[in-house]
């Protein structure tokens, strides 16, 4: 019997390139892709039109499109994560050294209100340094994926004709999250980010979590074993990439490559963790910054959000 083929939707990573080559397939599917470039158009087009059987996608617009009924179920399969703490810039010449200092202010956030960089940001703003998230302005230079969602009446559109990035040069606003710039005047508000973030991923386990991969749950209703099989092959392709990883085998690592080995080498074991266990408090706090933030009018448990899987036990 032919495998059942699925249209799918991901980046080529690292820990994706053998689903992407045919090295890996899931057991009794056959995954054909579509490139899609950047990856987030396609988390539109599955937001607003189920155009894939199988999608990455940003993990708070999934949380987001969850709340608003959408079609598809997340698996436990995070091929994103980062640090966050370097995504907020500001203006040298403004004087603000302290995210404090932006409570009554305005703060640009690269295209939406939702995007997952701009939740997690906003999240540490609050929780590390007691920003009261209520008292910004929140300027975005996009739309929403999910079209339903509706933000707090602080949260504003960019004019017309401008850019994040030349507002911010211009001190019409205070800071911008999730923006890349090369100019001199602009740097990021918290002093050596980077460390920080590994600070907290070898003190308290944070590592935030980007992107999921989702699946229409019409399949999943019709094939029992799909959701298994999906994340099988994802953990197989991942380990077949851990396992180069730590041999140094990547030719030309890229600057991914060599955050996951240093994750690899804090954590000592997998950098990129699938299965709900060992990823629940990072789910767990993604979805309470959701709620907190007004994305989700509810707070979801992980378990309601992703689909039963048996995680492997295998370690890097």
């Amino acid at each position: 019997m032919a495998n059942h083929k699925l249209t799918t939707a991901i980046q080529t990573l690292g820990h994706t390139q053998a689903l992407k080559d045919g090295t890996v397939q899931p057991r009794g599917f056959e995954l054909e892709f579509e490139e899609v470039s950047p990856i987030i158009k396609a988390f539109r087009r599955m937001v607003r039109g189920l155009e894939f059987d199988v999608s990455e996608m940003a993990l708070t617009t999934y949380i987001c499109a969850k709340s608003h009924g959408k079609r598809f179920t997340a698996l436990p399969v995070f091929v994103v994560r980062a640090f966050h703490h370097g995504a907020i810039l500001v203006n040298a010449k403004s004087g603000i050294t302290d995210p404090r200092q932006l409570e009554g202010g305005k703060v640009g956030v690269n295209r939406g209100y939702t995007v997952t960089t701009g939740v997690w940001a906003r999240g540490i703003m609050q929780d590390e340094y007691g920003v009261d998230l209520g008292r910004i302005t929140w300027v975005l230079s996009g739309d929403e994926h999910v079209e339903e969602f509706r933000p707090g009446a602080n949260v504003v559109s960019m004019p017309q004709g401008r850019t994040l990035e030349a507002m911010l040069e211009a001190g019409e606003l205070d800071a911008a999250i999730g923006i890349a710039s090369d100019h001199p005047d602009l740097r990021p508000l918290i002093p050596d980010a980077a460390e920080r973030g590994f600070r907290l991923l070898a003190g308290q386990g944070h590592y935030p979590i980007n992107h999921t991969i989702v699946v229409k749950d019409e399949l999943l209703q019709a094939h029992p074993g799909l959701a298994q099989a999906v994340y099988d092959a994802f953990d197989q392709a991942k380990q077949l990439y851990l396992a180069r990883l730590a041999k140094g085998e990547i030719e030309a690592p890229t600057k991914a490559d060599q955050t996951y080995r240093r994750v690899m080498q804090t954590l000592g074991g997998d950098p990129l963790p699938y299965g709900l266990e060992p990823n629940r408090a990072m789910v767990d706090t993604v979805i309470r910054y959701a709620r907190e933030q007004g994305i989700i009018d509810r707070a979801y448990t992980a378990d309601e959000l992703f689909a039963p899987v048996r995680a492997s036990t295998r370690s890097a």
